[in-house]
């Protein structure tokens, strides 16, 4: 670390996410509308994804979770990362086979979020053209996330809504309502059972995906939450705003 290996030129606006995927690619979104797909291991430029109109702010890959994660199963955790015996090689290896068995036979799915209220669903390894085009926003997208389970997608909207989609056909399934304004960032539960969301109205909110509901409501910042994550091992929610203050909540 120290020095500039490789400057990987293409985009023709400003580039607002990148994302390493598990199969020795690098994905970059631009505000040039596109996706561009790199080999990580020369730089070289494989394919671009087209078919935003407008900016691209947010990816996700299907395979984020468990990248994320490793060799630890946090969803089961009994133990401390920390107190996890076994050589490198080892844990390397146990890192590779979570990593098979969530991407299955078929190669890790990206989905985009934009300022054209809408999402993509790709399969960036294999295919330049999307496998679904995802309607249904009424204003551009903060964020999407798929489940650590890989089964859902969720997207947070400025439209105040949060929706889930089908992790693996991009099919729209619910909008989650309660936020009064909008929603700039979600989170999933390590069990992908529970999502969180944090809003410019100040609270956060725990909804159930299975039942489709409102499960917590979570007041106390005095300001708009801007940033909010879910701890790998599912057990604390932290969150920060306009309030300057992090907090930290327990299940």
């Amino acid at each position: 670390m120290g020095r500039c290996d490789k400057i990987l030129t293409s985009h023709t606006q400003s580039v607002t996410c990148v994302k390493w995927g598990g199969d020795g690619l690098l994905y970059s979104s631009s505000q040039d509308r596109t996706i561009k797909v790199w080999r990580t291991q020369d730089g070289v430029l494989c394919r671009t994804l087209q078919g935003h109109a407008h900016w691209v702010n947010t990816m996700a890959l299907s395979t984020d979770y468990v990248l994320r994660t490793g060799a630890f199963e946090p969803a089961e955790a009994t133990i401390n990362p920390q107190d996890v015996s076994g050589s490198l090689a080892e844990l390397k290896d146990k890192a590779r086979q979570r990593y098979d068995q969530v991407r299955g036979q078929e190669p890790e799915r990206l989905v985009s979020g934009s300022d054209d209220f809408t999402l993509f669903l790709w399969r960036p390894a294999e295919d330049k053209k999307p496998l679904e085009r995802m309607t249904g926003h009424q204003a551009l997208i903060n964020q999407v996330l798929f489940s650590p389970d890989t089964r859902l997608i969720a997207s947070a909207s400025f439209d105040k809504s949060i929706k889930l989609w089908d992790g693996r056909t991009g099919k729209y399934l619910t909008s989650l309502r309660g936020h009064v304004s909008a929603v700039y960032q979600i989170a999933w539960s390590a069990d992908s059972r529970l999502l969180v969301s944090g809003s410019s109205d100040s609270t956060l909110k725990v909804w159930d995906a299975k039942m489709k509901k409102l499960a917590i409501d979570l007041p106390g910042h005095a300001d708009e939450v801007y940033a909010t994550d879910w701890s790998p091992d599912g057990q604390r929610v932290a969150s920060g705003g306009k309030d300057k203050c992090l907090r930290i909540w327990r299940r």
